[in-house]
């Protein structure tokens, strides 16, 4: 129930931003506050997997990397993979702080699935929860209520339920990882530095 009411007050406040605008000051002290929300998954990671299935418990591994662009957006790429190497699947993420709504945005970019898995996210004490919708330009939706939890500097949790019918019914922990530092976090530098603009003056 309270990962419900989270996310739909994210959903609500957004809803409302327009309505109740916000000071530069305090739009600047919430992306202050919220910077770092995502600070733990920055880095390299490997992962083990389960998944529910009719015919019992699917396992599964796979590596993550995360980085911090330049400008505070976090940037990251999920792959399972099999034994041998090969990628079974793969999504990239961008998550992006929303200072009017007061929570994290998210849209997932699954190769040929364009850009219309969106997700909300909010940091709550020591876990991180997210509710994105999954294969939605394949008309078979999917929402799934993600728990990041047992964050420490070397591994976290993560957890989901998921549901088929439009947030009706969930399977409560449809999935779980475990996941493993193997590098360090790290940011990129902007693609578009101010100092390649030209000085001259037309």
């Amino acid at each position: 129930m309270r990962f419900v009411l989270t996310t739909a007050l994210c959903a609500a406040t957004s809803l409302s931003s327009a309505q109740t605008p916000k000071s530069e000051e305090q739009i600047g002290a919430l992306v202050q506050a919220h910077k770092g929300d995502f600070d733990y998954l920055l880095g390299d990671w490997e992962f083990t997997g389960t998944r529910k299935m009719p015919s019992g418990d699917q396992k599964f591994r796979g590596v993550w990397s995360a980085v911090r662009l330049a400008d505070g957006q976090v940037l990251d790429e999920y792959r399972v993979v099999g034994d041998a190497g090969e990628t079974w699947y793969v999504t990239t993420t961008l998550r992006n702080y929303n200072a009017f709504a007061d929570c994290w945005e998210l849209v997932g970019a699954s190769p040929g699935q364009g850009l219309q898995d969106f997700g909300t996210a909010q940091r709550e004490g020591a876990e991180v929860r997210i509710e994105q919708r999954f294969g939605v330009a394949s008309g078979k939706p999917h929402t799934w209520r993600i728990r990041y939890h047992g964050i420490q500097a070397d591994r976290f949790s993560w957890t989901a339920d998921r549901s088929t019918d439009g947030g009706v019914t969930f399977v409560k922990d449809y999935q779980q990882i475990e996941a493993r530092r193997t590098g360090p976090a790290r940011t990129m530098d902007a693609l578009a530095p101010a100092s390649r603009a030209s000085t001259r003056r037309p």
